[in-house]
């Protein structure tokens, strides 16, 4: 059995400049690409996911924008997976567990945006089919919501998906961590 990292949705929909900013995105792409690096270096798989949003309402990760391809930072190799999705589960209407299965994962390292959203889904996923689950947190970034008339910055919204995830999902630990 082996470790692969999982990279979800770093793309340039989320960065300055981009359709849809998150908090804290510069740092969690040269995280993020930290990581990569560490295992390109090791020979361990990297798969990459990237989010299409292909549908009339979409207001980022349209088809065909410069916004909706995977930030240069952490561009994939050609001999490494890239599978494209639509739902915030990297796993429903993908062939993931189907790559995963083929190269015998039993953990997954993630990194990847948002973490309220694609990175969450996809980690309760991985977990629920019983893979062991590593969360890079300062790799990941998150947006700034609302409810109830109630702003709260994207910084709030990261820590309180992490310390949920860590609950009971996966092992946080930082860039830093994984590097040693």
């Amino acid at each position: 059995m082996s470790r692969v990292l999982l990279v979800i949705d770093i793309q340039n929909d989320y960065f300055p400049g981009g359709a849809y900013p998150l908090a804290g995105s510069d740092m969690a792409v040269a995280a993020a690409a930290s990581v990569i690096e560490i295992f390109r270096q090791s020979g361990e798989p990297v798969v990459h996911v990237q989010h299409v949003w292909d549908e009339p309402e979409a207001s980022f990760m349209r088809p065909g924008t410069a916004g909706v391809e995977i930030h240069n930072a952490v561009r994939p190799l050609p001999e490494e997976v890239v599978i494209t999705k639509a739902s915030p589960n990297a796993f429903i209407g993908t062939e993931l567990g189907a790559v995963l299965k083929r190269l015998e994962a039993s953990e997954l390292v993630v990194v990847g945006m948002m973490t309220s959203m694609c990175v969450d889904s996809s980690v309760r996923a991985a977990a629920e089919q019983g893979f062991d689950v590593v969360l890079v947190h300062d790799a990941c970034a998150a947006p700034d919501l609302e409810f109830g008339g109630v702003r709260v910055p994207g910084e709030m919204v990261h820590s309180a998906f992490v310390a949920a995830l860590g609950d009971g999902f996966a092992r946080v630990v930082s860039s830093r961590d994984v590097i040693a």
